[in-house]
């Protein structure tokens, strides 16, 4: 696993989620909390590409040798990419979080809805909060 990290150029959302905007899309995937906390990834259920997700509403699951944990949508948008790696690699996201181990790519529907997100500081502080 890699280390705790919370990369500056990141939006994180309350359910240990982060967004990386790129332009009208942004790459969901989760923090290195939660990845954590989960342990061992085993296997990744995500969304179909075409798909609309929601945020604040689950759009997946991921399974580790202690739990399931559904995933939730840092903001709403089309999934236009799946991370097809983690089908063969869901460890990737134990190993890389932030990049390897990314989950979706969305067309964002409400950009606007990044004003809700934190940012490396605010999250980190939420974290000592909890």
């Amino acid at each position: 696993m890699a280390d705790e990290t919370y990369p500056q150029d990141l939006k994180y959302f309350r359910e240990h989620d982060w967004v990386r905007v790129e332009g009208e899309e942004a790459v969901f995937g989760i923090t290195w909390f939660a990845q954590n906390a989960l342990g061992e990834i085993v296997y990744a259920e995500l969304p179909a590409v075409g798909d609309t997700v929601t945020a604040g509403a689950t759009y997946g699951e991921l399974e580790s040798v202690k739990a399931v944990s559904e995933i939730y949508a840092p903001l709403s948008g089309e999934v236009i990419s799946v991370n097809a790696k983690l089908e063969d690699e869901p460890q990737l996201v134990n190993e890389d979080c932030y990049g390897e181990g990314w989950l979706i790519r969305v067309r964002m529907s409400a950009p606007d809805e990044l004003a809700g997100l934190m940012d490396a500081e605010a999250y980190k502080a939420f974290l000592e909060q909890a």
